[in-house]
């Protein structure tokens, strides 16, 4: 069963072109099966019955593990059957019969315009490294990147002519990303000054320079998604926000702000990249949210009375 397992892991990769934090999950998350599976004799993935993923997923809930994360292994599970069954290792999937675990509708987490300006002022410019941390700031906000998106950006990817920056996401699927003219400033400031002093530490660059856009201290390619967490963190801390905030949430701050400036539904789909308009209809959520509690402060009819009004 591991062996497959490795197969499936390569297929996403390679066919699917799977980021390595998605590889990760899929593999430990299906392993924790297949240790399931063989603590109950079941040692091939022909013996696993839809019983057995039911046991599984029933086991996982009494352990106390969210909605959310049962139906993330489900849904990981049921993927592995779809390639198993295509590869001819099994005749059919035990999974497609089990329902999806119901998962609360979350409301997504975002910062306040003010809030992400005060952020975005946080980076010492007049450093190499604070140049390129306001870059990549600025960046993730004003073009609603995913972070492995982010990681993923060589040089070629900019024209800042245009604004426009080349993305990969999900699936390698690619789109333009528009940014705004701060980006613009941050991202030429440190392509001419900050990425030049760290290109000078890394004695390989004189004969080959690295080819991502954004480089760590010895001036190398930043590949781990770890270090971008680590950078918003500082700020995060520096600028008094939450400590919730992550670089997704600067997504979902990108995407709310854009709706509440009046962009429109589909607009703001392109820019996210979401195949689905059902998962940008979140972020309407959001503003609706926000507008109720501007009504509720702001209008007389609103407000609860503090006296009965006179006949």
């Amino acid at each position: 069963m591991e062996a497959d397992l490795r197969r499936f892991l390569t297929y996403l990769e390679v066919e699917r072109g799977a980021s390595p934090f998605t590889l990760r999950n899929y593999g430990s998350e299906i392993a924790g099966f297949i240790g399931y599976a063989h603590d109950r004799g079941i040692t091939a993935w022909p013996e696993v019955e839809t019983a057995l993923v039911r046991s599984w997923l029933a086991n996982l809930h009494r352990q106390g593990y969210e909605a959310a994360s049962v139906a993330r292994r489900l849904y990981e599970l049921r993927s592995c059957f779809r390639f198993l069954v295509r590869e001819g290792v099994v005749g059919a999937n035990p999974t497609l019969s089990i329902h999806t675990p119901k998962l609360p509708r979350l409301l997504p987490d975002y910062l306040t315009v003010e809030q992400v300006f005060d952020l975005l002022a946080e980076p010492d410019v007049s450093t190499p490294l604070g140049m390129r941390d306001q870059a990549i700031l600025e960046t993730l906000y004003s073009g609603g990147l995913r972070r492995g998106e982010l990681l993923a950006l060589k040089v070629r990817h900019l024209d800042l002519d245009q604004r426009e920056v080349r993305v990969f996401g999900k699936g390698r699927k690619e789109r333009i990303a528009l940014i705004g003219r701060p980006a613009e400033l941050a991202l030429r400031r440190y392509l001419a000054d900050g990425r030049p002093q760290l290109l000078a530490v890394n004695p390989r660059a004189a004969t080959r320079p690295p080819e991502a856009l954004f480089l760590n201290h010895a001036g190398s390619a930043i590949t781990s998604a770890k270090t971008v967490s680590n950078i918003l963190d500082k700020y995060v801390r520096q600028a008094g926000l939450p400590s919730s905030v992550t670089p997704h949430t600067l997504r979902h701050s990108f995407a709310t702000h854009l709706l509440e400036g009046g962009a429109d539904l589909r607009v703001v789909q392109e820019l996210l990249g979401h195949e689905n308009a059902q998962t940008t209809t979140i972020y309407t959520q959001v503003t609706l949210s926000h507008l109720r509690g501007v009504v509720q402060a702001a209008h007389p009819r609103a407000r609860p009375a503090s006296s009965p009004p006179e006949p």
